[in-house]
Formats: structure tokens, sequence, C-alpha cells
């Protein structure tokens, strides 16, 4: 079954030969293909974890906080996963109370707390997300400089195809949990 329509309905193609075409809608197969895969390993992930893609997105991001040395607050994390401070302390209590994070006093200001993953936790983050990222990895050193070069420019180009646009912003506006935020998340390198 094909995903992607050949349908010149929203592209304009009169500058593509139809072999150019062709290759255009397999790169896009491809591309569907990669996120079948890469969903059904996030999906094995969480229930390897019995975890949710909110909680599996909040320890990614306190896991490589650690590794870098940062502090993490629940407001770090509801800006993070993209949800409101109420839900924050809803999925903090859970992850609390199932053994995958701890809660400490924060070092520098004594009016909030800041957010740990237990070294258990990391560890079975490191196992299942970390042989993936491997995986990818040895896929990218796989390639020549200027293969890699050409996938960073393409892929860059379509995170920017995929911001929203028009009425998909609109939407976005109404997210409380990023726009009351004042203090900008601390910078995480994902690697």
């Amino acid at each position: 079954m094909k995903y992607f329509s050949n349908d010149p309905e929203f592209s304009d193609r009169s500058q593509l030969s139809q072999s150019e075409i062709t290759q255009c809608m397999s790169v896009m197969e491809a591309l569907h293909h990669w996120r079948e895969a890469d969903r059904a390993l996030s999906e094995a992930s969480r229930r390897f974890m019995r975890l949710n893609e909110s909680d599996m997105r909040a320890i990614r991001m306190l896991t490589q906080a650690q590794k870098q040395g940062l502090v993490i607050t629940p407001k770090d994390i509801a800006h993070e996963v993209g949800i409101s401070s109420a839900s924050t302390t809803k999925l903090i209590d859970r992850l609390v109370a199932a053994g995958h994070l701890t809660r400490a006093p924060h070092p520098e200001d004594q009016r909030t707390i800041c957010i740990n993953v237990t070294p258990q936790t990391a560890q079975a983050a490191r196992e299942t997300i970390g042989r993936q990222h491997s995986r990818r990895f040895a896929a990218a050193a796989a390639m020549s400089s200027e293969e890699r070069e050409v996938v960073v420019r393409f892929l860059t180009a379509l995170a920017e195809a995929d911001e929203p646009q028009g009425d998909l912003t609109a939407q976005g506006a109404g997210n409380t949990a990023t726009a009351s935020s004042t203090t900008p998340p601390p910078r995480l390198r994902y690697t």
C-alpha cells in the first residue's frame, strides 16, 4: 500500500522529470517506513518500562540533564513534555511512586525542588534507548561525509517544513505549559 499520493495538488512538480518524481516518492515512502519502525520501537520501550509517552519524554529529558550536570525542576519537565503544572505534578507523583524518579531540595532555590531519575531507571533507559541510539549512530557512521551532509540538509528542511502554519499555529498559542514559562528551560544536548 502506498502512503503518499503521487497527486501534484499541493506541490509544483513542473521542473521534475518522472524519474525524479519517482525518487521523491521513494524518499517519502522510506521516511514513512522509518517513522513506523521508530513508533514500534518506542512503543516496545514504553511497554518494557511500563510507561506512557509523557513519562518516557520526561525520563529521557531527565537522564540527559543528569549526564550534563543540569538541575531539573517540575517547571522544566512541564515545558519539555508540553503539559500543565497540574499534569506535571501527577506525572512526577506517579513516577516517584513507581520508583522511577526522586525529589530532592533544589541546591539554589528553596522555593522549588529538583527531580532526578533513579539509578535503576537510568540503567533501564540506557539499555533500551541507548541501544536504539547506538544502532542509529551506526547507520549514520556507515555513510560518507558527503552523504551525511545531504541527510542533515534534508532532515533540517523537513523540520522546517513541518513547523505548524496557518490555523495550526493558533492551536500552539493556547498551550499554557509553554506560554506561561518565563524562564527558558536548560539547553539539553540529546546524544
